[in-house]
C-alpha cells in the first residue's frame, strides 16, 4: 500500500506565497515522476509542474516563474513553492507519484485546500 500526504495549504493574500509537501509511504522500490496539479471549482484537473527523480522538471505556463517544484528522493517528499501567488491560483492541489512495486502504478494525495484572497 502507498499514501501520500499533503500539507500546507491554506489561505493568503494576494502576491503572496505559500510551500507545499506531499510525503509517499508504504511499500516503495523506487519513485519516477512526481508532480502537483490542481482542480478549481467548476474546471478539470489540470497540471502545474512535474519532476523526474533526476530532477528535471515541467511547469504549466501559467506559473512558469512563479512556481517551483523540488523533490527530496531520501524523504520520498516532493514540494511545491508558490509564489506572486493570484486569485487564479485558487484550486485543491492534489499531488501524484509514479511509485514502482514490481510494475509502476500512479498514485494521489487526498488533496490539499488553497485559497487566494483579500
Amino acid at each position: 500500500q502507498v499514501q501520500l500526504v499533503e500539507s500546507g495549504g491554506g489561505l493568503v493574500q494576494p502576491g503572496g506565497s505559500l510551500r507545499l509537501s506531499c510525503a509517499a509511504s508504504g511499500s516503495i522500490f523506487n519513485i519516477n515522476v512526481m508532480g502537483w496539479y490542481r482542480q478549481a471549482p467548476g474546471k478539470q484537473r489540470e497540471l502545474v509542474a512535474t519532476i523526474t527523480s533526476g530532477g528535471t522538471t515541467n511547469y504549466a505556463d501559467s506559473v512558469k516563474g512563479r512556481f517551483t517544484i523540488s523533490r527530496d528522493n531520501a524523504k520520498k517528499t516532493v514540494y511545491l513553492q508558490m509564489n506572486s501567488l493570484k486569485t487564479e491560483d485558487t484550486a485543491v492541489y492534489y499531488c501524484n507519484a509514479d511509485v514502482f512495486r514490481g510494475v509502476t502504478d500512479r498514485y494521489w494525495g487526498q488533496g490539499t485546500q488553497v485559497t487566494i484572497s483579500s
